[in-house]
């Protein structure tokens, strides 16, 4: 590979076959279809260099993935577009009836994960034999209790839950991104020793990153909103768009505040006031269908290289084995954070009856907790937290991803969750 654009070449001719493999004959689900054959062919590697060692093709794929550097392509490449274009279809009158509960289950709920997981995970480690000191446990609390909204939404397009519980599912998973990393940040800030991590600090920071991002982000999509308003070119307001999340998100860095956040507002204002008051028919119609062509493309590079990733994580058997034991512990962690919010709202308001084990099955975890944990400096310890969280964040993609239609029927009740 010589250029960037010799790595993008490739990335894309196999993601067009692995998309056109899975269309054509497995027919599973688009996400999970991608991490699946992603994984195959991961293993179909590991197996050839345990045969034939003088290949080097294990090196020579892993030295790829190092060019790629998932975290970064993720972090400040591919998420800005793949929240707007998930926040352009949501609806945000829904989101403002539900906002106590989303509000709720995207904090409060996600610290009380964070514990959960950190004091679970803490345990596992004893059990095993890994030396790992507790902070480094919060680490892997913090990114691994954040939902993905990209992998949240890609399931929620084959399966039909009721407005109000998917309203829930979605709002949650595009704003506690915001917070987790907030939480992640200030976990690492202890682990390694390095700034201030008390409650002054992580109330400023948290201001600082959701509440700056939000505002960032409605600034800039009002901006684009009377810049839409005031013509009537669908061309030049698809590029509209595409200048309001590369700027916002380039804008949030050196703002310092929540990149995530700020394409997701900005990304929900143009999606509801901007598509009904500042665009036509025709406009509306290209807009979305070219949205929605980014978000299957990216979607289907993201997908791929998380099933690709499985080269870069541990086969120690005490790794692998604490990766196998934090599944149920992250699900049960998931359960708790959920049943503690909605048990309060409860004496408030009425919820869907299953709300509880849906919304906790529900919350998938995808790439971002990945690019969270190989966003560690290299050491011991981030070796044995991304193995761990790779190990969870298959799990999630593949067996809820491939369940969750069931597992809502019958949470939910009949006619709950179909195809769509």
């Amino acid at each position: 590979m010589r250029t960037g654009f010799d790595i993008a070449a490739l990335l894309l001719t196999l993601a067009a076959m692995l998309g056109w493999v899975n269309h054509r004959f497995l027919r599973l689900p688009h996400t999970v279809g991608l991490v699946v054959m992603g994984l195959g062919a991961s293993l179909g590697v590991l197996g050839a260099d345990a045969l034939a060692p003088g290949l080097g093709l294990g090196a020579t794929v892993r030295r790829l993935l190092r060019m790629v550097d998932f975290k970064e392509t993720l972090m400040t490449g591919l998420l800005s577009f793949l929240l707007f274009a998930g926040a352009l279809h949501v609806d945000l009158g829904a989101l403002a009836q539900r906002k106590w509960a989303i509000g709720t289950m995207a904090t409060v709920g996600l610290v009380v994960s964070t514990a959960v997981v950190a004091a679970g995970t803490w345990v596992i480690f004893r059990l095993l034999e890994i030396d790992l000191p507790f902070a480094y446990c919060l680490v892997f609390g913090a990114l691994i209790s954040p939902t993905d909204p990209v992998a949240v939404i890609g399931i929620l397009k084959r399966v039909r839950v009721p407005p109000t519980l998917e309203a829930k599912i979605v709002g949650e998973s595009l704003f506690n991104d915001g917070v987790g990393v907030v939480v992640f940040t200030l976990a690492v800030a202890i682990a390694s020793g390095a700034g201030e991590a008390g409650p002054g600090a992580a109330a400023a920071l948290f201001l600082a990153e959701a509440v700056g991002g939000a505002a960032l982000g409605l600034a800039t999509g009002l901006i684009a909103f009377v810049a839409l308003r005031g013509i009537d070119e669908y061309n030049i307001e698809v590029m509209i768009t595409l200048a309001l999340v590369t700027g916002t998100y380039a804008l949030a860095g050196p703002l310092h505040v929540s990149g995530p956040i700020a394409v997701v507002v900005a990304g929900l204002l143009v999606g509801n006031q901007g598509s009904r008051l500042a665009m036509s028919e025709q406009t509306r119609a290209h807009l979305f269908a070219f949205w929605s062509l980014i978000d299957e493309i990216l979607n289907t590079l993201l997908f791929m290289l998380i099933g690709f990733e499985v080269l870069a994580i541990s086969a120690a058997p005490r790794y692998l084995g604490a990766a196998v034991l934090a599944v149920p512990l992250v699900l049960a962690a998931r359960f708790v954070a959920v049943a503690v919010p909605i048990s309060l709202l409860g004496r408030f308001r009425t919820f869907t009856p299953g709300a509880i084990p849906a919304l906790t099955w529900a919350g998938l975890r995808g790439g971002i907790s990945v690019a969270l944990a190989l966003s560690l400096p290299e050491s011991a310890a981030r070796e044995v937290l991304v193995t761990v969280c790779y190990g969870v964040v298959v799990f999630s993609i593949v067996v809820q991803g491939l369940t969750m239609e069931r597992v809502l029927h019958r949470c939910l009740g009949a006619g709950a969750a179909l195809p769509d």
